[in-house]
């Protein structure tokens, strides 16, 4: 078996480009959402004539669209992602700007009848708003308020769960921006980490679970977790996930 300094290494040593997760296989396992977000957008852009997926990635779930509108955008604010995302979509004709996660949208208003986004850090709905047409829709899959609460209380203790991303919020918000809610699920997903260096890359990787990580700055809590797994299995936390679509007002252009 390997030592928890080789766990640890091993941990840190993995890229985190991109939202590939093959990694994890036989690492971690995670619970999928039922409704299939990947199939969903397949579905609504084979229908679209513009398109956008804001904070795309690596562009991995837009590159398994089977038939891509004539326009197709999408943006993203890592570098790294970027030039993977450039080369992921180039096939699909699709165009990859780079834009802060918070800042404006660099498309001119109405330019889009579908705006989609899989686990936005942060949704600046005014600015979906701006960018839709009349009639379009925008969907999104999103991370939850007490997403891995437990793996969190782990690595920092006790936390309050906070409602920054709860769906009542973010129903409000996409309200006060002048969209109409038509579609809301939630689901709870279970989590198994099978080693701590797995629990170190998903950290890494899924940045805003323990804003700030380090291996040093948080070696203490990791080992206590490896003994556990050590001792008594898989550790298991609990995603939450909620799929959103909301729809701009007005008829939709011909």
């Amino acid at each position: 078996m390997p030592t928890f300094e080789e766990l640890l290494a091993e941990g840190e040593s993995v890229p985190v480009e991109g939202w590939d997760f093959s990694w994890f296989e036989g690492r971690a396992t995670e619970e999928r959402p039922p409704w299939g977000y990947a199939r969903l957008v397949g579905a609504r852009m084979a229908d679209a004539t513009a398109a956008l997926d804001i904070q795309t990635g690596g562009g991995e779930v837009l590159a398994t669209i089977p038939k891509p509108p004539p326009v197709l955008a999408a943006t993203e604010s890592w570098p790294p992602n970027v030039a993977l995302a450039r080369r992921k979509l180039a096939p699909l004709g699709g165009t990859v700007a780079e834009v802060a996660d918070d800042a404006p949208l660099p498309f001119g208003d109405e330019s889009f009848d579908l705006v989609v986004s899989r686990h936005p850090v942060i949704t600046v709905w005014p600015e979906v708003a701006r960018v839709l047409r009349p009639g379009g829709s925008y969907l999104s899959q999103q991370v939850g308020s007490g997403s891995n609460h437990e793996l969190v209380e782990a690595m920092m203790g006790p936390r309050p769960v906070g409602q920054a991303r709860s769906t009542e919020r973010m129903v409000a918000q996409a309200q006060a921006a002048g969209l109409v809610v038509t579609d809301l699920r939630e689901q709870a997903l279970r989590l198994e980490f099978y080693d701590v260096a797995a629990v170190v890359y998903f950290l890494r990787k899924v940045l805003w679970t323990v804003p700030g990580f380090t291996v040093a700055g948080y070696r203490e809590p990791l080992a206590r977790l490896h003994e556990q797994i050590q001792a008594g299995g898989p550790f298991v936390s609990h995603a939450h996930r909620f799929l959103i679509e909301a729809r701009k007002p007005g008829p939709a252009r011909s």
